[in-house]
């Protein structure tokens, strides 16, 4: 099925919407449940394909899952490692966080390289770094991870600011009694999610939020109660949603601190906006907001976040003056600055991390593309504030990522439909069983007669 986005743009977002679980944070989350023999509940988890999947591969290994209203409950007191295929991971990259997890649990882990065999070992030299520092024996080859042995506590130096490799340190050293450090560690909102739900579970954490985490471990965990935060990235967009279309927005269950740089950088844009830390409110107020073109690189946290570097790119097509974005990050992140320009957007790029940004441009509706999940949000934003009717397709990555966009814009005033078509291939492969079937028909007709 081909889902697609049709937006009618230029209508003011208002009204009140809440900001879901962050998936980033489910997912290291969901994982953590492997470390215990029991119940894990987990709430505020977001309605997402990517969470669904992950839930799947524990079914697979032999755990009970349930997922209703929010609430996560995974019982894994049948739970086995064994050989995960490449029909669960390569649907889903996060998986990658069962590594550490797994292996801290029954002394080996067995999968696909997550996201498909064309990825290669590279993408997790990070993790393989980690685990085996831990101890573990690294027997992976060209087509699959294999990681096997006792792990013991020990000084982890990651080579890079790597999320899901900090996770998969920290998450497998807390089932390793004994002191384990971990140096160049990520301290990103959801890892730090991770670092807590280790307390909470009776691991002793220090450092939570730096970049230096030491994990006192245990040899026997306690299955824990745990809320998933809040998604800074879907609150970050909301609010770029708000201003380019001049509405006027409060987000609830908003945690300011995921969110201080970028909101820093919208206030020295010129961006109007409130924050209430008792009721955790963020009121946005598009009507007022004049923006001015800005200088804005991405970086760890808590720098500017990668992730909405491509919302951000839609704000500066309507702030005053010339805008430069670096991208110090990720190659690719700047894909969508071509389907900006397609909707008449001007945009320089320098190379595959600098690009500059000239406004305020009037953006056109056209048929675009969602490259990936962050680029896909880009595209809805633009959508909202361009003139006619904008198409937008390749909606499932949108959707992994954010849990009922489409909902909670029509609840704001937004015009968005969702489309959903049949895809051609299907189409042909309908056709074709159908002309089978007749013709096995008429054959065992002519037969009997």
């Amino acid at each position: 099925m081909d889902i697609r986005y049709r937006i009618q743009g230029g209508v003011p977002l208002k009204g009140d919407v809440t900001i879901s679980g962050s998936k980033n944070a489910a997912l290291p989350l969901i994982a953590a449940s492997v470390l215990c023999e029991g119940e894990t509940v987990l709430t505020n988890v977001p309605f997402l394909r990517d969470i669904k999947v992950m839930l799947q591969i524990l079914d697979y290994l032999g755990a009970e899952t349930s997922f209703q209203e929010g609430t996560v409950r995974i019982r894994t007191q049948n739970l086995q490692s064994k050989p995960i295929p490449a029909d669960f991971v390569s649907k889903l990259r996060g998986s990658i966080v069962l590594l550490g997890p797994l292996l801290a649990r029954f002394g080996v882990v067995e999968m696909c390289y997550p996201g498909g065999c064309v990825l290669g070992k590279r993408p997790v030299e990070a993790h393989i770094r980690a685990l085996t520092q831990l101890g573990a024996e690294d027997m992976s080859s060209d087509e699959v991870l294999h990681l096997q042995g006792t792990l013991k506590p020990g000084h982890v130096i990651l080579p890079e600011f790597s999320v899901t490799a900090t996770e998969n340190a920290i998450l497998a050293a807390a089932l390793v009694p004994g002191e384990s450090r971990i140096e160049m560690a990520a301290c990103e909102p959801h890892v730090q999610a991770v670092e807590k739900f280790m307390c909470a579970m009776g691991a002793e954490v220090e450092g939570i939020g730096t970049h230096t985490v030491t994990v006192r471990g245990r040899k026997q965990l306690t299955c824990s109660e745990y809320r998933v935060p809040s998604d800074y990235l879907e609150a970050g967009a909301l609010t770029i949603a708000t201003l380019v279309t001049s509405g006027k927005v409060r987000l609830h269950d908003v945690e300011y601190d995921h969110l201080m740089n970028f909101l820093d950088v919208l206030k020295r844009m010129g961006a109007e906006w409130k924050y209430d830390a008792v009721e955790k409110v963020l009121f946005v107020d598009g009507e007022i907001s004049s923006l001015n073109a800005a200088e804005v690189r991405t970086n760890i946290f808590p720098g500017f976040p990668t992730d909405l570097q491509a919302p951000l790119g839609v704000a500066m097509t309507q702030a005053t003056g010339v805008s430069r974005l670096f991208e110090r990050l990720f190659e690719g992140r700047m894909a969508y600055l071509y389907e900006l320009e397609n909707m008449g957007a001007h945009v320089e790029i320098l190379n595959s991390h600098q690009a500059l940004v000239i406004g305020p441009t009037t953006l056109r509706g056209r048929t675009v593309s969602s490259h990936d999940i962050r680029a896909g949000a880009a595209m809805v934003l633009a959508a909202l504030c361009a003139e006619g009717e904008t198409v937008i397709n390749n909606v499932r990555y949108i959707e992994r990522g954010y849990d009922h966009l489409d909902d909670k814009l029509r609840s704001l005033g937004a015009k968005i439909e969702k489309v959903e078509l049949e895809d051609p291939k299907e189409v042909a492969a309908k056709v074709t069983q159908n002309v089978v079937q007749e013709s096995v028909k008429e054959s065992t007709k002519v037969t009997s007669e």
